[in-house]
């Protein structure tokens, strides 16, 4: 039985860590703009779908496909945001949801029109013979999976502590218009933060492609994860809402495991309706108070 409870927690915290890299993308948009990027999740399909096409098609080498994948993920996010936000920054936040899910359709739309509903798999990183750890069995691709994580949330981390444009990001998500009078350029940051975040999904797309596989529509339900992670986290950019996407991954399959399979998505949202209803600002968040 512990094997049993050790297996479904390691499997959980790969599975967390794909929801904790999404769920920064939502939470580094949400902070710029104030909005909820329901597009999120068509990037993580198109890191996957892309690299399956460069790799497959075009018979490129597993590197270059990635990096070919992640650079035009960023790039629609940042066609995304030129086109579709920009033009109507003055818009209700209501709007630009709107216009995230609208643009979600219109991606997954497109990705079935060019690569069809066929799934479609990437090969494992380094193989595919599991590994044992203490009773439990692992897949490599589970172990990239959470070092590819923890190095892209230490980078994040880096930048948004140490560097200017991350510095200046933060300010934007503190204050825009205080931002903007002491000489930020508020427009290039909020391109800077649908670049980071779409490459961020685009990341967590290929790493978890070879074990789940990919195809056009695989971005709602792992967006969807995304952002109950992001508001456990208190739509933290941080370490928060890393600590979020592991106890939803974690929760979400010992309920899978000693429940029942059928419940595995249901916990997620679940949880998300617990929170909102008893905690909204999030689990590791401290409520804020407002100043008159």
């Amino acid at each position: 039985m512990s094997h049993q409870i050790l297996q479904y927690v390691l499997s959980g915290l790969s599975t967390g860590a794909i929801y904790s890299l999404i769920g920064i993308g939502f939470s580094i948009i949400y902070n710029s703009t104030g909005i909820i990027n329901f597009a999120q999740g068509e990037f993580v399909m198109l890191g996957g779908i892309m690299t399956w096409f460069f790799l497959s098609i075009f018979q490129l080498p597993l590197i270059a496909s990635m990096v070919l994948a992640i650079a035009l993920s960023t790039a629609v996010g940042v066609l995304f945001e030129r086109l579709a936000v920009r033009p109507l920054r003055n818009a209700s936040p209501l709007i630009l949801v709107i216009i995230t899910i609208g643009a979600s359709i219109l991606i997954r739309g497109i990705a079935m029109l060019l690569w069809g509903k066929d799934t479609h798999s990437l090969p494992m990183f380094t193989g595919s013979d599991p590994l044992t750890v203490a009773g439990a069995t692992l897949l490599p691709q589970h172990l990239w999976i959470v070092g590819i994580t923890l190095f892209i949330i230490a980078v994040n981390r880096f930048f948004f502590h140490h560097c200017i444009s991350g510095k200046a990001m933060r300010a934007c998500s503190h204050n825009r218009r205080a931002a903007s009078l002491v000489g930020i350029d508020v427009k290039r940051m909020v391109l800077f933060s649908f670049a980071i975040s779409s490459a961020l999904g685009s990341v967590a797309g290929i790493i978890t492609a070879p074990l789940t596989m990919t195809s056009y529509d695989v971005g709602i339900m792992l967006g969807l994860k995304g952002f109950c992670a992001a508001i456990i986290g208190g739509m933290s950019s941080g370490m928060a809402t890393v600590f979020g996407g592991l106890l939803l991954g974690v929760l979400e399959s010992l309920g899978a495991g000693m429940v029942s399979s059928g419940y595995k998505d249901a916990i997620a949202f679940i949880i998300l309706l617990l929170i909102l209803f008893i905690r909204p600002q999030g689990l590791f968040k401290k409520s804020e108070t407002e100043r008159v």
